[in-house]
């Protein structure tokens, strides 16, 4: 007979909502689908689908495809306050996602990203160049102790935020920062702690 006991993961139970769009940092997406896994999350992959069933996405790097099927469109806020948290990744994936056909309204993401701030429940983690999709809605972020990828620091500065210089910032226990999608590691587990913590679990 095993003497394995296998460990129940800290985040069983939770859904984690990650947004995904082209030009994605491909070894930062596959990090959280692996690592959020086996800690027992069930992670759903977010875009704006355009009408489609489902649409492939290619990565920066290698241009490794990657089919998303799950929108934030539509979403209800009952069903937003059941993600535990929302994750804005690195790459380019913002910049696309943030485009909005009319100037004078919100794009559908951003929009979703502002509901997420509005419920405390919910952790939001933004990475990198993630920050661009709270562009326009800098009242989220202001006064709020933030990092960033260097080049988003003028940008984060103007939106009246904190800019900390560390690989990964938390702020209020509900927003937690990193660097640069080369730090997703550091920044997953990070929010791993966070949601462990809140659930009453053990540290990473």
């Amino acid at each position: 007979m095993s003497d394995v006991v296998l460990r129940e993961g800290q985040l069983s139970g939770l859904r984690l909502a990650v947004l995904i769009e082209s030009d994605f940092y491909e070894p930062e997406i596959a990090y959280y689908q692996r690592r959020f896994a086996e800690e027992g999350a069930e992670v759903d992959f977010l875009t704006r689908l355009w009408g489609n069933d489902s649409i492939t996405f290619l990565g920066h790097e290698y241009r490794a495809p990657f089919v998303a099927h799950q929108s934030f469109e539509g979403l209800t806020d009952e069903q937003l306050r059941e993600y535990a948290a929302v994750i804005v990744p690195s790459g380019m994936v913002s910049d696309r996602l943030r485009y909005t056909e009319d100037v004078d309204k919100l794009a559908p993401a951003t929009d979703f990203l502002r509901r997420a701030f509005e419920e405390p429940t919910v952790l939001k983690g933004i990475i990198c160049h993630g920050m661009w999709l709270a562009a326009s809605i800098p009242d989220k972020i202001r006064g709020r102790k933030v990092v960033c990828h260097n080049n988003l620091v003028g940008d984060v500065r103007n939106m009246g935020a904190e800019y900390v210089d560390q690989d990964v910032v938390v702020d209020g226990g509900d927003l937690v920062t990193g660097r640069s999608g080369a730090h997703h590691h550091l920044f997953a587990r990070k929010v791993i702690e966070l949601l462990a913590a809140r659930a009453g679990r053990g540290g990473a």
